[in-house]
């Protein structure tokens, strides 16, 4: 082999040695702890296609390890009846509706666009007593986004639940959620959320300290360590009566006929 043929070879190496580590960091600037992501499409009100599947980044297993340091209070929100256990949005559902668990982290776009498929749906089924809603609010993208935007909107969103307004803040921020995945929320932007779900004078100060205190923050903490224990493999999982729900073609429709089929 010719001295030129060997330096071109060896450029050709170096060139596709670099180009995979470009690639690896630009995928560790995006990857969002899961091991492979379908794209969500929303065709005619269609959620088309949700895939989530499990991986370990940095010592994170995919949504089973949260990001704070069971710092805060240790008070259960209004609607938890434990640690670990979700907020029942509606504890005076009647006893032959089934239960609908949503298992959902406030960064996570495809949570965003379930919520606005899905979320007036729910509300509806919720008021009409055709379900018993429990919301299991996680924080585990906190360690892949690098921030504690999760951690502080689910202690936002407990607070509120204390309020009475639970739907209302859940709602609030899945509309504001910022365009650019990872920018998280600001307490500013929390308590605009507050205001935006009805949460006013008094009630507003009780929940302003809420959340200054962090009064929930060690139940949050146990919400997320929960759902690895209960198998959530990412967000959103939507499970009624405890067996999942498919996302993959799931419409208003289907969902409505499934919680049909599952009334007693």
């Amino acid at each position: 082999m010719s001295k030129a043929n060997a330096d071109r070879k060896a450029a050709d190496r170096k060139a596709k040695i670099d180009a995979a580590r470009a690639q690896e960091r630009r995928g560790a600037t995006t990857k969002i702890v899961v091991a492979a992501v379908a794209v969500l499409l929303v065709v005619g009100g269609v959620v088309a296609a949700i895939a989530l599947g499990g991986s370990k980044d940095k010592g994170t297993d995919t949504a089973g390890a949260g990001s704070s340091s069971s710092k805060g209070g240790s008070s259960l929100p209004k609607g938890a009846t434990a640690m670990g256990a979700g907020i029942v949005v509606n504890p005076g559902a009647p006893a032959n509706v089934p239960t609908l668990d949503l298992y959902e982290d406030f960064q996570c776009p495809v949570c965003g666009q379930f919520e606005s498929i899905f979320g007036l749906q729910i509300k509806d089924m919720v008021q009409n007593n055709q379900v018993k809603l429990v919301s299991h609010t996680l924080s585990f993208l906190d360690n892949n986004l690098r921030n504690d935007s999760s951690n502080r909107a689910a202690n936002a969103a407990a607070c509120a639940a204390d309020a009475d307004k639970f739907l209302q803040y859940h709602a609030a921020v899945f509309q504001g959620q910022p365009a650019k995945e990872g920018e998280g929320y600001t307490d500013a932007r929390l308590k605009e959320f507050a205001t935006q779900a009805g949460i006013t004078g008094a009630a507003m100060t009780t929940w302003q300290k809420c959340y200054d205190d962090r009064a929930h923050n060690q139940w949050v903490e146990s919400v997320q360590e929960q759902s690895g224990k209960d198998g959530v493999q990412g967000t959103p999982t939507i499970r009624l009566n405890g067996k999942d729900v498919s996302l993959q073609g799931l419409t208003q429709q289907s969902l409505a006929e499934q919680v049909k089929a599952a009334t007693k």
